[in-house]
């Protein structure tokens, strides 16, 4: 069975909220958080900046933590310790970026990122179909900063990750989290293998 889950990159606005009014983001089964512009921030500020994303209840993974492009940009600065702990906090997983370009999350930083409980996200930061193949950089980089399976948001089984999703949804909502199996449902909605 394959399940498809609808999703969206949302940039992250100067002042760390997301560039989509929260009745657009409610639309999606999750929402990729990530900066695009103003790098030049200062480290406080850019930090703030990332935190105050991370904390909004939308937020389901934060992308491309740096923002650093190899051999074109270094990243912008930030206290990396100190957002990984909101992610930890808030429960929003960090993503593993399969770009050439980008390889982050640092793999020196994912044993940092285990110890304060974050969850990562393997993804190819595809920008075309062609480009979906990079997610085995990504995988590549995981295993050399020793991220193991259970630590990774989208190698959950199906149930897993929609009962995570519907558990943020609920947070979202103020609702009791649940730890019942979620129910099948006949909607198509990341592609997922179930298994």
């Amino acid at each position: 069975m394959l399940r498809i889950l609808k999703g969206i990159e949302s940039d992250i606005l100067a002042d760390g909220a997301l560039d989509y009014p929260p009745e657009v983001l409610e639309r999606f089964d999750f929402v990729v958080a990530s900066v695009h512009s103003r790098f030049r921030l200062g480290r406080h500020e850019q930090t703030r900046r990332i935190i105050a994303a991370v904390s909004n209840p939308f937020t389901t993974i934060l992308g491309h933590l740096t923002g650093r492009q190899l051999l074109r940009r270094p990243g912008y600065e930030v206290d990396i310790e100190a957002i990984l702990k909101a992610c930890a906090d808030h429960g929003v997983a960090v993503e593993i970026n399969g770009s050439t370009w980008r390889l982050e999350l640092d793999w020196r930083w994912h044993r940092t990122a285990l110890a304060l409980g974050c969850r990562l996200s393997i993804n190819p930061d595809a920008h075309s179909i062609a480009e979906l193949d990079l997610v085995r950089w990504a995988t590549a980089v995981a295993r050399k900063g020793g991220v193991a399976k259970e630590n990774v948001l989208n190698a959950m089984s199906l149930e897993q990750i929609l009962r995570h999703l519907r558990n943020r949804a609920a947070a979202r909502a103020g609702r009791p989290r649940t730890r019942r199996a979620p129910p099948r449902r006949r909607t198509k909605s990341l592609a997922l293998k179930k298994g």
